[in-house]
C-alpha cells in the first residue's frame, strides 16, 4: 500500500473522543454531553493525564514545557530535521463541547498509531501537541499556552496571570497539578510546519454543502474589559434626570457595538459576552457594572478603525451620563495569514480524497494563528452542526470527523516526507 492510500481508523478515533469527553462531563437539559474542563482545574488534569498516556502507549517522546504545554514527538530518520507539528488544545470552556480542541490533537494521535501501525518511516520527525489554555476562559489572554511557545509573551509574565474567577496564580497551578515541566519555554527551534485539525465553529461549512476548510488565515482578536462607575440610587426615588446609571450605559455600550458591526459590515463582528452589575438588585441603580466587548476582523486596519469607533463612543456615553468608564485590554492579536503554499496543500488534498473543499478565514482565535509567526503553517476545518460550538449541544459527524483526519494525515505526510 503506497502512503497515498492510507486512510485513519475513524472508530478509533472517536472512541478517544469519547473517552476524552467523559472528563469534566457535563450534561445539557436535552441530553447533550458536553465538557467543562477550564485550564488547570482538576479537570484539566485529569484530561492531560488521558492523552499523556495515550502518547506515552505510542511510543512518544514527551516533554512538558515551563507553562505546560505538552508534545509527544514520533522520531523521524533523519535525526536532524525539525519536527511537523499537529496540535491544538483539550482545555474548555465553562459550557463546552467534545470537538473543539479535542479534534486536532486526537486526530494527531490517530496520524501517529496509524503510522506505527503500518511501519510508516518518515524523514521529519511527527510532533503532536496540546498548548495550555487556549481557550483563555479561566486565564487570559486566550492561545497563552502557544503564545509562551513561540516567543510572544514572557515565560514570566504568563505564570504570574490570576484566574479571573478565583484570582488562582497560573504558575502555582501548573505546580499544583503537576504539570509545571522542566523544558524551556519559548522552544529553542521552532517546528517544520504546522498543521492544526479543527470544527469550523460556525455554521457556513454546512451551510454551503462543503465537507472541507482550507483555511486562509485567522480574524484579528480585540477584548476589552470596561468598568463603568457610577452611582448606586434607590430605584424608586431617584428621578430619571438625575441618575448616574451604569446599567444604562451598559446596554448602549450593547446596542452600540452591535450597530457598529453592521454599519461596517463585511467581516466585522462584536459581541459583548460578559456582564456583571453590582449591587446586582431588583430595585436599586447599580453602582458599576464591569463587562467585556470582544470586536474582530479579518483586516487590521478595519480593526483599529472599529475599536477607535468604540473607544470615541464609549467616551461620549461616559461624559453624556456622569459615569466614568476605564478601559482595559484582556487580548490584541493582528489578523493572521496562514502559509499560501500550506494552504495549497490542504484544498488539493482534499479534492485528491474526493471531499468537497471551500477556502475561508477563521473567526475563532486558534493556536494555529501563534505558530504561524515561526514556521509554516495551515488549518483543516470540519463542519460543526447548526454551527454550534462553546456549546453543550457542539457536533460533528463521524464522517466529517473522519474525512478532517485523512486531510490531516495526508498533508502531514506529504510535509514530512516518506522514507519507508
Amino acid at each position: 500500500m503506497t502512503w497515498q492510500a492510507l486512510r485513519v481508523d475513524g472508530d478509533r478515533l472517536w472512541s478517544r473522543l469519547e473517552a476524552l469527553g467523559e472528563i469534566g462531563a457535563v450534561k445539557g437539559p436535552n441530553g447533550e454531553q458536553g465538557n467543562a474542563r477550564l485550564a488547570l482545574t482538576d479537570a484539566d488534569r485529569e484530561g492531560r493525564d488521558l492523552v499523556t498516556s495515550w502518547m506515552h502507549d505510542l511510543g512518544l517522546q514527551v516533554v512538558i514545557d515551563a507553562v505546560g504545554n505538552v508534545i509527544g514527538t514520533r522520531a523521524g530518520t533523519d535525526p536532524s530535521a525539525a519536527p511537523v507539528m499537529i496540535g491544538s488544545h483539550i482545555d474548555t470552556v465553562r459550557t463546552g463541547g467534545r470537538f473543539d480542541g479535542n479534534l486536532g490533537v486526537l486526530g494527531g494521535l490517530e496520524v501517529i498509531e496509524l503510522l506505527e501501525q503500518h511501519g510508516v518511516r518518515t524523514t521529519h520527525p511527527v510532533s503532536v501537541a496540546f498548548f495550555t489554555d487556549e481557550e483563555g476562559a479561566r486565564f487570559q489572554p486566550d492561545m497563552l499556552g502557544s503564545l509562551v511557545y513561540v516567543g510572544g509573551m514572557a515565560l514570566e509574565d504568563a505564570l504570574d496571570v490570576c484566574a479571573a474567577d478565583d484570582g488562582a496564580r497560573l504558575g502555582d497551578e501548573l505546580t499544583r497539578i503537576g504539570y509545571a515541566g522542566p523544558t524551556p519555554c519559548p522552544a529553542a527551534a521552532a517546528p517544520h510546519a504546522f498543521v492544526e485539525l479543527h470544527i469550523e465553529q460556525g455554521p457556513v461549512l454546512e451551510d454551503e454543502g462543503v465537507t472541507i476548510g482550507a483555511v486562509t488565515g485567522v480574524q484579528g482578536i480585540s477584548w476589552t474589559e470596561l468598568t463603568i462607575t457610577g452611582q448606586s440610587a434607590h430605584a424608586g426615588t431617584t428621578p430619571m434626570r438625575l441618575r448616574r446609571d451604569p446599567g444604562y450605559v451598559a446596554a448602549a455600550i450593547n446596542t452600540g457595538v452591535r450597530a457598529l458591526a453592521k454599519e461596517m459590515g463585511a467581516s466585522q463582528v462584536a459581541t459583548v459576552g460578559r456582564c456583571e452589575f453590582s449591587p446586582n438588585l431588583v430595585n436599586v441603580v447599580p453602582a458599576t457594572v464591569t463587562m467585556t466587548v470582544d470586536l474582530r476582523n479579518t483586516d487590521e486596519v478595519l480593526l483599529q478603525q472599529a475599536e477607535s469607533v468604540f473607544a470615541a463612543y464609549t467616551d461620549a456615553l461616559a461624559e453624556e451620563e456622569c459615569v466614568t468608564i476605564e478601559r482595559r485590554t484582556l487580548a490584541r492579536f493582528e489578523p493572521v495569514e496562514f502559509h499560501a503554499a500550506m494552504v495549497d496543500l490542504v484544498e488539493s488534498t482534499a479534492q485528491r480524497l474526493g471531499h468537497s473543499t471551500m477556502r475561508m478565514p477563521s473567526g475563532a482565535g486558534h493556536d494555529a494563528q501563534m505558530l504561524a509567526r515561526v514556521c509554516p503553517t495551515a488549518m483543516v476545518f470540519v463542519p460543526s452542526v447548526n454551527g454550534l460550538s462553546h456549546n453543550i449541544a457542539e457536533h460533528t459527524s463521524l464522517a466529517d470527523v473522519t474525512a478532517g483526519a485523512d486531510v490531516l494525515l495526508q498533508v502531514v505526510l506529504a510535509i514530512a516526507g516518506v522514507t519507508s
